[in-house]
């Protein structure tokens, strides 16, 4: 075992400001961040570099620096044999994906974090790598004061070998890296066929989701569905079965462990197939997108009252994929509530949580909560029975104990996480009282735990402000917003955005990451795709003629530094990034959405609102380029698939301009369905130096609308009447 930190030691981690880096700075290790005098180091040395990369919230990451970097003899033999460099993947994605891609080819299997990988010091090409490693040998795996030694001496005798090694890693990195561009007329709508179904012969018919243990939330799996769903109504056809895997995997999630169903937010996957024991990070990432997705489906619900009726009885008539009888029976949809309360509780719940824990006092928002507390994965969120009986009254426990099977097996080290085991109408049912009571009772008892976990040492918070997870974070907190009438979240967009103008753009440019008074590090392609792509959400919820503004910049930059003009799409790092063995150019989707997906889902959508054609040339040709990975396999791209989406089906633009309460009314109306490709700005009669086409569209009367869809626009409408008509059209 490692012994613990002592400060006597300091390394150069010292003066970053990445929490992850700075937790290491006191390791017997000599870390070395990132940067042109560690790399020169190792050359003038010759010793292969040690590069490890991890992230602040990451368990495993914390057991190896527990075990091996706090280990002074472990550390005493990095020293020696190797120069050490610490990456927090975080405010470095570029290192991370490049050297995630080069332990698949290396090891022939994916990666994760923490990262091991060994690189020559000469150009920084890896010749061996991993991921954890113990510090005895187990798991199939060395000693890592073994492997170390090992790494070392190949590297000095085997030099010929590690030359031939680069050159076929330096080809396939290139060969990945490659996407000659298809010729429009081969793009079609097969691949939402495609994915379709995929996802029909994955999904769990008993808990949700579309693979076993572990489970990482299927967002955009699900967001694939609800349009998949609406494509479909609009043909006469609507994929009722595919609707219901989406809402019943919403459900299923909202009701497990991976939702903290004290607190709120949710944890980055579940390692049962029940998703019942998450892994207890919490990060931004995730929440911004869940906010979207519940609040999204909840308006789908709500826009047919009698869906849940309508789906059951398709369902139940099926042959052949029968989902009511593999579900056994098929009543979540039902069980959601009328209009599906349960989704948009669990939006409010997250929205809540992320105000409450996860805002900067500047604005920004944080990036996430360890799954730590106390040396202790998941402490902070588990309960023992006695301590629960103690808090709660007898009656309340003994409702509680039942909607949480707390008579069941503990299920988490002797400790339970709570997880739904009986749904409120079956703990209604079983106690014999009304369901609106069983839920006050649930409420309250919910409210003591809560207040009481409140007083435990809380797990770490990563501070550091992203300007990409912001940016989802944003679209989150404006979707919901918007949907549920919630100016408190809107204003948090607002602020959000503010803090990026105001922090993280500087000379014309975004910087990534902000800690501590201190914006650097050159931003990403994620950086300005998720960033225009949330203006262009909050905007549609309320409107800024500065807001509009920052997004045209952020396009042009993408166009002028992001840009592959020759092939198509968008490389991750600008043109004048720092040259590393790897310039990636990926359109599948990761833990987060595509860059290059959003890029041109983004993009499609603001040429048609300004009038601006390299726009929309842009996202056709990305679109081209990213072709033949989409048709090799479509699961993987879903982001992407929402771009061809609107390039198969061109969205609905609206423009309404007129005075504040009569716009309000307008855009209420043109809002209050799920229709993922209409776009509504609601822009004031006062509004001035509207650019490009924006500026055609002039006020008439107390309100007018301006509908476009494509190319194709209608008439100026001026009376709501009327506007009612034209959207029961689309």
């Amino acid at each position: 075992m490692g012994t613990k930190p002592d400060t006597q030691y300091t390394n150069a981690l010292i003066n970053e400001t990445s929490p992850y880096l700075r937790q290491h700075a006191h390791n017997p290790v000599q870390w070395y961040p990132w940067g042109d005098k560690a790399l020169r180091l190792a050359k003038q040395q010759n010793k292969p570099i040690l590069l490890s990369i991890g992230y602040s919230a990451c368990h495993w990451c914390h057991v190896m620096a527990h075990e091996s970097f706090e280990n002074s003899q472990t550390a005493t033999l990095m020293n020696k044999l190797f120069i050490n460099l610490k990456v927090d993947r975080e405010e470095r994605p570029d290192l991370d994906k490049i050297y995630q891609r080069a332990h698949l080819v290396i090891a022939q299997r994916a990666g994760g974090w923490p990262l091991t990988m060994f690189l020559s010091p000469q150009d920084q090409y890896p010749f061996f790598g991993g991921t954890y490693f113990p510090p005895q040998p187990r798991y199939g795996m060395p000693a890592f004061k073994d492997l170390l030694k090992t790494v070392a001496t190949f590297y000095h005798e085997r030099q010929e070998e590690i030359k031939k090694h680069k050159r076929s890693l330096a080809e396939t990195l290139g060969s990945s890296e490659a996407s000659p561009m298809i010729d429009t007329a081969q793009i079609n709508a097969e691949p939402f066929s495609s994915v379709r179904a995929q996802l029909g012969q994955s999904f769990d018919h008993v808990h949700g989701g579309f693979s076993g243990a572990p489970k990482f939330p299927p967002i955009p799996n699900i967001e694939r569905l609800l349009h998949h769903y609406k494509m479909t109504v609009g043909q006469g056809e609507p994929d009722e079965e595919g609707l219901g895997m989406a809402l019943f995997t919403l459900k299923k999630m909202a009701l497990g462990g991976i939702y903290d169903q004290l607190g709120a937010g949710f944890c980055r996957y579940s390692v049962d197939e029940l998703w019942m024991v998450p892994h207890f990070e919490k990060m931004l990432y995730d929440n911004g997108p869940f906010l979207s997705i519940y609040s999204e489906a909840w308006q789908l619900i709500n826009s047919s009252a009698s869906l849940s009726q309508k789906a059951n009885s398709s369902l139940s008539q099926k042959g052949g994929r029968n989902l009511s009888k593999r579900t056994a029976p098929l009543s979540f949809l039902s069980s959601l509530g009328e209009r599906g309360d349960l989704f948009k509780q669990t939006a409010l719940e997250t929205a809540d949580w992320v105000i409450r824990e996860m805002r900067s006092p500047e604005g920004g928002f944080y990036s996430s909560l360890d799954a730590d507390s106390e040396g202790e994965e998941g402490k902070f969120y588990v309960w023992t029975k006695d301590k629960m009986k103690d808090l709660l009254s007898e009656e309340l426990y003994k409702l509680f104990a039942y909607h949480f099977g707390l008579n069941r097996p503990a299920n988490f080290e002797d400790k339970w996480h709570l997880h739904v085991f009986h749904e409120g109408e079956k703990t209604a049912k079983h106690f014999k009282l009304p369901l609106e009571e069983v839920e006050a009772r649930l409420d309250k008892a919910r409210d003591i735990l809560f207040q009481n976990r409140e007083e435990r040492v809380r797990p770490g918070r990563d501070e550091k402000i992203l300007t990409s997870w912001n940016a989802l974070m944003i679209k989150g907190m404006a979707t919901t917003g918007r949907i549920f009438g919630r100016q408190d979240y809107l204003k948090a967009a607002e602020q959000a955005l503010d803090f990026i103008k105001n922090t993280l753009w500087v000379n014309g440019r975004l910087l990534a990451t902000y800690k501590d008074g201190k914006a650097h590090l050159n931003a990403y392609l994620d950086d300005y795709a998720f960033l225009l792509d949330a203006i262009l959400t909050l905007l549609q919820a309320r409107w800024r003629d500065g807001d509009m503004a920052f997004a045209i910049e952020l396009a042009e930059v993408l166009l002028e530094e992001f840009a592959d003009t020759a092939q198509g799409g968008f490389y991750f790092t600008a043109h004048n990034h720092e040259t590393l063995i790897s310039r990636p150019k990926s359109f599948a989707d990761d833990s987060i959405p595509s860059g290059n997906g959003i890029a041109a889902l983004a993009l499609g959508r603001l040429g048609p609102i300004l009038g601006e054609t390299r726009y929309l040339d842009a996202a056709e040709k990305t679109i081209q380029a990213g072709w033949s990975s989409i048709t090799q396999m479509a699961s993987t791209h879903t982001t992407m698939l929402l771009a061809v989406e609107d390039y198969l089906f061109p969205p609905q633009t609206i423009i309404l301009r007129g005075d504040e309460k009569t716009l309000e009314a307008w855009q209420a109306e043109c809002q209050k369905i799920y229709a993922p490709q209409r776009l509504c700005f609601a822009i004031p009669a006062e509004a001035k130096d509207l650019p490009g086409i924006l500026a055609e569209r002039k006020p008439q009367e107390a309100a007018v609308a301006y509908i476009c869809t494509g190319y194709q626009c209608r008439a100026p409408i001026t009376s709501l009447d009327d506007l009612r008509k034209a959207l029961a059209e689309k």
